[in-house]
Parts: structure tokens; sequence; C-alpha cells
């Protein structure tokens, strides 16, 4: 990466940035130095001997294709009022209030490179930079004039005197298994995507729960999507012919991750889905959705969200409700086996549960009869504060059925998850269980509207 900046004053921009990430050939990058030096008094700043964010300012452009810091690291280098454009994704909203104080204008812009864009890559501006997809930022602090459209090109932007954009030799999706050590980094990612306005697909406390076979296991079941570094898109293999995916909000519409994730999911030899009868699960209103459903794949099962909103206060249940530790892992066990026809759930499965990254921020209680019996366990899991929680799984122990345990437990669920900082509880449960529906709607928790997996018939 180089970051340049012309000095002097050259019609009413007083400096310029571009941050080029990577250019793939020695050739690539001897046209790019070529070119630069016939622009006048240029100062080239080698990002390994220092700090392009302590040594540069009054930019009226950064172009970042990075991401990750190096968007509120370009902030200190522009002038108030300058441009701020991201290659790699939207803007947070953290970085979006700090450049609408400034007056600065913070977008992005997802590019179609080739590779003659090296060779133009510090020329001199003729006004115009001509890119591929555009998806600027409209909020209040970061309005201006929208591009101008252009007959003959798809979209350009036209801009003051500024000679360069970035050029990184092409940002591909990777498809990756982030192994045991990258467990921690996935759960975190799945935890800044929770928000309250949908529901997303995956949660952290769905690979918490998934973390019962071990961290090995866990691993080998996930699959990222990124985009230079970025993780825009996670999978959960839960079972060899079920895969489960969340995406990053900003990466819903996404075209190029959209398509990898279906050819990735719809070969075989690529080592997500096996070959036959397979399922996905996906966010309501992704691209994936829509071009899975295009290349033949099928709605299935309707299930059926419930979320409850913490924000009130959650009532007592009204019954001896414990947080069970170490020691009585072998009654929560117990009972989940005796609530789910075929379980095999055991104290080992608990502890290696409870030794994974999520159960930091999870509880797993029970509740007990007047006798002191363990007729009820649930297990629930934070994102963080603010976040909508999880429940999976609850179950009743199948001899104290039908004396409102299956109502009180959820009730000492949304109330943990409450302690814990959630914003909401949240569950879903196939359509056709309609005894689990009806227990968690009488716990407070409002029935959303139904949503289906999709499904690739055997043949």
């Amino acid at each position: 990466m180089e970051q340049v900046r012309r000095r002097g004053e050259h019609d009413a921009c007083r400096g310029w940035l571009i941050e080029q990430h990577t250019l793939r050939t020695q050739r690539h990058l001897d046209q790019a130095t070529d070119n630069a030096v016939r622009l006048k008094d240029l100062e080239v700043i080698d990002y390994t001997e220092e700090d392009f964010a302590e040594t540069v300012r009054d930019v009226d452009l950064v172009i970042d294709s990075i991401g990750g810091d190096y968007g509120a690291r370009s902030l200190r280098t522009l002038r108030d009022g300058g441009i701020l454009v991201r290659l790699t994704s939207k803007p947070d909203e953290d970085l979006l209030r700090q450049a609408g104080e400034r007056g600065i204008w913070a977008g992005c812009v997802l590019v179609e490179p080739d590779n003659a864009a090296p060779a133009t890559i510090a020329e001199p501006a003729t006004g115009r930079v001509r890119l591929g997809r555009l998806g600027f930022d409209r909020s209040a602090a970061n309005r201006r004039p929208p591009p101008e459209r252009v007959p003959g090109c798809r979209r350009e932007i036209r801009m003051r005197r500024i000679g360069g954009v970035v050029c990184d030799g092409g940002m591909t999706i990777k498809t990756d298994r982030p192994g045991a050590d990258g467990l921690g980094d996935v759960v975190r990612v799945l935890g800044e995507w929770q928000h309250d306005g949908g529901l997303v697909q995956l949660h952290p406390g769905d690979v918490g729960w998934f973390w019962r076979f071990g961290a090995e296991p866990t691993a080998e079941a996930t699959r990222t999507w990124s985009r230079a570094g970025e993780v825009l898109a996670v999978g959960l293999l839960d079972g060899a012919d079920l895969l489960r995916l969340a995406f990053a909000p900003q990466a819903l519409q996404d075209e190029e991750l959209a398509r990898q994730v279906v050819e990735d999911v719809s070969a075989p030899e690529r080592g997500v889905l096996l070959e036959g009868k397979a399922y996905v699960e996906a966010p309501m209103g992704a691209l994936v959705q829509d071009l899975l459903l295009r290349g033949g794949w099928e709605s299935g099962e309707p299930w059926t969200p419930l979320r409850r909103d913490l924000g009130a206060p959650v009532p007592d249940p009204g019954v001896r409700v414990e947080v069970i530790g170490p020691e009585q892992a072998h009654e929560w066990a117990a009972v989940l086996r005796a609530s789910f026809d075929g379980s095999t759930f055991t104290d080992e499965r608990w502890h290696a549960m409870a030794a994974g990254a999520p159960y930091a921020d999870a509880r797993c209680l029970v509740v007990r009869n007047e006798q002191g019996e363990a007729v009820a366990a649930v297990a629930v899991w934070s994102a963080g504060e603010g976040k909508p929680g999880l429940i999976e799984p609850m179950g009743v122990h199948r001899a104290h059925r039908r004396h409102g345990y299956g109502k009180a437990i959820t009730v000492a669920a949304a109330r943990a998850l409450q302690e814990l900082g959630s914003s909401s509880v949240d569950v879903c449960t196939p359509s056709s269980n309609v005894g689990a529906v009806a227990t968690y709607r009488s716990a407070g928790l409002e029935r959303l509207p139904e949503r289906r997996d999709l499904y690739r018939s055997a043949s």
C-alpha cells in the first residue's frame, strides 16, 4: 500500500490521498510508480516505515480499499468537508457520526476492477472517475449532490481535479473455514450483526449450542465468506444437509457475495453441502434467497419466529428457578434428554458447551417443582448489550407437562436475558409445533411472520 499526497494549490484541491492495497505484479507496481512521478510535487509515503494517519493532513479525498480501522484512521487525514469513499463496505454508524460532525461526506463504492486500471492510477484527472456499482450513504449528515449520470456508461462520478483511484488487483470473495482459533472472531461478528429490526438467521447462541460437540467439530461446521479480510457472511452446517446463513446487514444485497455463496452451496466439491437433498436457511430479504430460487431451489417447511421486547419489566415466573453450574450439569442434561425424543445430550456435552466462547454471555436455567425436582430447562444466549438474545433450547420433562412449566421457564429465560442486557428475547420453532408456539405466546412473546427455508431435491 502506498499513500500519495499532492502538495501545492492546484485549482481548489489542496491534496489527495490514494491507498493502494495490493498490486499483484511488479509490472503493475512499476506502471503506477512511473505514472505517479509524472505528477508535480508528489510526496510518497512508505507505509512500512511511517503511519500515514500521523503524517498526512488536509486531504480532500480518501479511497479506502482495506476496511477495518482504516476508515477511522483516514478521517484524521481529511480536511473538514472532505470525502471518504470505502471500497470494502458501508461505513459503520460511529464512522458516519464522526464524519458528519466535520462535514465529511462518507460513502461506499463497490468496484468492478480490471487489469488496465493500474496504468491510469496516477495520471492527472480529466474530471471523471469511472466506477462500476455505487452504494452511497444518504444519511442527513452526509448529503451532497448525487453522482451525475453520463450517457454511454453505467455510472460515473464527476469530481474536481483529483488525480487517482484505487486499484487493488481484484476484490474477490474468499470462502474459508475459520479453524478453532478463529471461532472467537466468528462469534464476535455474529454478535455485531444482531439487531431488533429483523431476525438474523444465525445468532452467536446457535454457534454456542453447536459447541456441545466441541471446538474442532464446530470449526469444521463453520464457513465464512469475506472480502479484503472483512467477514460478510457466516454459515453453520447444522447437520450434513442443512446450512444456516447470516449476512452482514450491509451485504444482504451484495451480488458478488450472493453469487459466490450460491455457487458454493450448489457444488458438492466446494465442501459446503453434500450432493443430494439439502437445505439452506437464509435471512429474509437476502439476495441469496432470490438466486437460489431462480436456480431451482424450492420453499420448504414454514418456521415461526417469536419475540418479546425487554424494554419493560418482566414479571416473576412464579416458580423456583436456578442457574446451572458444572455441579448441576447432570440435572440439566437429564431434563433435556427427557424433553426431546431421541436426545443424546450428556453431561460431557454440557461441559463442552460451557467451555465455548459464546457461553461467556449465556446461562442455563432449570425450574424445580415443589418436590425440588428439575422439571424444565432452557439455555439463553446474549449477543451483547442492547442486542437481541436467543432461547436455544427449551424443554419440559415429558413427565411434568401441562403444569405451566413451559411458560414459567420461558419467562425466566426472558428475565435472565434482560439481566444480561439483551434488548429482546428471540426464538424460532417449526410452525407445525403448535404446542411450542402456544407456550411461547403464553409467556408474552409476539408471533412474527412465518419464514421458510429453501431446499434442493435429491434428483
